[in-house]
């Protein structure tokens, strides 16, 4: 019996450091995949962060305010959207792109005068915007184009509008609509400098099948 009692102690006192080892191992692996779940969202909060504060210092940079636009007659096959754009930063951007869900065709333009006719010119490389400066589109003027619509735009609604920026990446605005031949409070209307050569704008617009604005 002693000797039955001392093999007994003997296994005993054997098998507590191997139980405590197994204790201690699955304590350590736990705590290490506890650290590494921990770790991982950490790290991706901590370089997601850094990501979103890369891209927030870029969209700061252009400052977007009143955003517009005037409704369209029925049957008019374009129209245009206004916005006045401020560069916040110490380098110049560019305006590359404008893009609507209600046409599949925008473009940026300007109104040039060539003697005593007025013409609307795409600008295929975008519009400057340089540092610490503002520039406004405007009736008259530099404007976004939208052609060919599918429906008129209606007074009272919105155009979503995503403005697309060298620097500044994308910035999606709304575009509000004002009645036709209206215009926002505190907005100045350039068209109103071209007064003597609105007949031969509407002339040109008629050839290339686009509404006054």
């Amino acid at each position: 019996m002693l000797r039955t009692t001392n093999v007994s102690t003997a296994s005993s006192k054997t098998e507590m450091p191997i139980r405590h080892a197994a204790y201690l191992k699955s304590g350590l692996t736990a705590a290490l995949m506890t650290l590494a779940l921990m770790s991982t969202p950490l790290w991706a909060a901590h370089h997601g962060d850094g990501h979103d504060e890369a891209v927030s210092e870029q969209t700061a940079n252009i400052d977007v305010s009143q955003p517009w636009a005037r409704a369209t007659p029925p049957g008019a096959a374009s129209g245009g959207g206004f916005v006045t754009l401020t560069n916040l930063g110490d380098t110049d951007d560019r305006l590359i792109d404008v893009s609507t869900t209600i046409t599949e065709r925008s473009e940026i333009h300007t109104m040039e005068v060539d003697g005593d006719v007025m013409r609307m010119e795409h600008l295929p490389e975008g519009l400057k915007i340089p540092a610490g400066e503002t520039v406004t589109l405007a009736p008259g003027g530099l404007h976004l184009m939208f052609m060919g619509l599918a429906s008129p735009i209606e007074e009272g609604g919105s155009i979503p509008v995503t403005l697309t920026f060298e620097q500044a990446g994308s910035i999606e605005i709304e575009l509000e609509v004002v009645p036709v031949g209206a215009s926002p409070e505190g907005v100045e209307d350039h068209s109103d400098h071209h007064a003597d050569h609105h007949h031969s704008h509407d002339q040109h617009d008629e050839e290339n099948g686009h509404a006054h604005h």
